[in-house]
């Protein structure tokens, strides 16, 4: 074997970005911070979301082409605090139809940061495919100074290229960490840290030597593996949130039974209480068969069972916070309706 053939075998080995082994990303632009415009770069408050489209931002970001083939489609272009059940319903179905063509290795979705973890529990849940989603933003806007929108919109890209992403569900990467989709939570207005997995930790990271490494992997049911996955969904059901409080009288919870809500998820104090005026309330609600998920306030920790509960036929969130409780409560009610089965849910998933 001559010299000149180990060399030439060497280099193959080290065509990690050749145009041979370069992958197909989608990038589904809906808009948010990482997509916000000011005069003043060191404006970081009064912005405009949804100012520049996913082509442009792309644009800004030359070295993608890299790593990858992209192409990109612009779902919405709005403030993720605008984000609703149908902006989820149509990403779910792009993600979807992309993904089950071989063209595609990936989908890179770019969101505000504001519901970013609603948006990606929910793909989480219902999405079919092992192929790797990535969900990113940015803290602050793209034309800041020092945005953080570029390196975000990279690492995105370079985490779902990455085969080691295949099956891990749907990712949340921004600051060079990548979380799971159920356990990763905002914590802070505006620090570029802000988005943490705090019992659980962050699955993996991306660091500068173009590896992206993970630790862990996430154990609770997911994406392709998830029975969700293969419903339809025309409207999910409407379940809302009703934060709890010292002194809190119940009038809440009995607007929403006069709404015609289909499930109640209670942001309660400590491990899962409410008042006695909410729990008068809540019994009203049981008796006209309104689901009722019992979470805590704080975000953290589990919320088991309470034997003062029990006639209320509570469902407990297990360690999922208030709006995660809410997205599975949706989910869950779109295919059962069986107390026992939602609280079997909410262990699986």
């Amino acid at each position: 074997m001559s010299f000149f053939y180990f060399i030439n075998q060497l280099e193959k080995q080290n065509e990690t970005y050749s145009e041979v082994q370069m992958k197909k990303i989608m990038i589904l632009s809906t808009g948010g911070t990482i997509s916000a415009y000011h005069e003043n770069r060191l404006d970081f408050r009064n912005y405009q979301s949804g100012y520049y489209s996913g082509d442009y931002i792309l644009e800004q970001i030359p070295e993608v082409h890299q790593y990858v083939d992209v192409d990109v489609e612009q779902i919405a272009n709005l403030s993720s605090t605008l984000i609703n059940t149908e902006h989820w319903l149509i990403l779910r179905e792009k993600i979807n139809t992309y993904l089950n063509k071989d063209h595609y290795d990936g989908v890179v979705i770019t969101h505000g940061t504001n519901t970013i973890e609603e948006t990606a529990y929910f793909l989480n849940l219902t999405v079919n495919t092992n192929k790797p989603i990535v969900i990113t933003g940015a803290q602050r806007p793209l034309s800041a100074l020092s945005s953080d929108a570029p390196i975000n919109l990279l690492n995105a890209v370079k985490v779902a290229a990455s085969d080691t992403s295949y099956g891990k569900g749907v990712l949340v990467v921004l600051n060079d960490q990548i979380s799971g989709a159920r356990a990763v939570t905002k914590t802070n207005t505006y620090r570029l840290e802000t988005f943490q997995s705090i019992e659980q930790g962050y699955l993996g990271f991306i660091d500068p030597d173009d590896k992206i490494v993970f630790y862990q992997s996430p154990v609770r049911k997911h994406t392709y593996l998830s029975e969700f996955s293969i419903m339809k969904f025309k409207k999910l059901p409407e379940v809302d949130i009703v934060y709890s409080y010292a002194g809190a009288n119940g009038k809440v919870i009995r607007s929403l039974i006069e709404s015609g809500v289909k499930g109640i998820v209670v942001a309660g104090t400590g491990a899962g209480r409410c008042s006695y005026e909410e729990e008068k309330a809540l019994e009203e609600a049981a008796k006209q068969g309104i689901k009722i998920v019992m979470s805590s306030r704080y975000g953290n920790g589990r919320v088991v069972p309470l034997e003062k509960y029990d006639y209320l036929n509570v469902i407990t969130a297990d360690n999922l916070p208030p709006h995660k409780a809410r997205i599975l409560l949706m989910v869950a009610l779109a295919k059962y309706n069986e107390q026992d089965r939602i609280q079997d849910v909410f262990h699986i998933y």
